[in-house]
């Protein structure tokens, strides 16, 4: 048997849901690289590297075009990202990675780039069906990441915003999929958020506190 064989291979059955090796592997490395993102670790962009590697065949079998093409995506902006970190990771006051909240303008373009790149990657999708079952929610997902992936990996507090915008919809697709471990991680994923995002947002207020000061000065 090939490691992909294997990887697409079931691992178990619970509940009447069937939990795919390569489900279970690629989503339990996304969540630690979730907590790595919240830690301001740039051990972050391997982990999605290398959850985006093992999650092309888990998307790939649950016919998801979108799946396929956002883990793809994933690869891509976590190579990107690592390089982003690790130039920047003496940013902050603590040697880590700054944090900050993105200008009236950036949130613009995230918005803007957001909503074209979820109206092109649907109308793509919906013209060949054969490449989602599910052509909406699998480009507002495929969109989503990549807006969420790039806000992280510019040190945007919006990040969190969009990634919690992604769970919404990737929890009752995932199950609809027939990727129910995908849907059990997004349930953690969005607990993960909410914590941080508070986390980030009071690093935020803390970084520019001193800017703030020496202006005043």
């Amino acid at each position: 048997m090939s490691a992909l064989s294997w990887l697409n291979a079931e691992a178990f059955t619970a509940f009447g849901q069937h939990i795919m090796w390569s489900d279970m592997i690629g989503n339990t490395i996304g969540l630690i690289a979730l907590g790595l993102g919240w830690r301001r670790s740039v051990l972050t962009w391997p982990a999605q590297l290398l959850s985006g590697l093992i999650l092309v065949g888990a998307y790939a079998s649950a016919q998801l075009s979108g799946g396929v093409g956002k883990q793809l995506l994933v690869i891509g902006v976590a190579l990107w990202g690592w390089r982003m970190w690790s130039r920047g990771r003496q940013e902050a006051q603590d040697g880590s990675i700054a944090v900050r909240f993105a200008t009236w303008r950036e949130r613009g373009v995230l918005l803007a780039g957001a909503v074209l790149g979820t109206l092109a990657v649907g109308g793509l999708f919906t013209l060949y069906p054969q490449l989602s079952w599910s052509p909406w929610a699998d480009a507002y997902i495929f969109v989503g990441t990549l807006v969420a992936m790039v806000a992280q990996a510019r040190g945007l507090v919006e990040f969190w915003f969009a990634w919690l915008l992604v769970d919404i919809v990737g929890v009752p697709l995932a199950f609809r999929s027939d990727l129910a471990f995908s849907g059990l991680v997004y349930v953690v994923y969005f607990a993960l958020v909410l914590w941080g995002m508070r986390d980030w947002w009071l690093r935020s207020r803390a970084s520019a506190q001193p800017a703030l000061e020496g202006a005043a000065a």
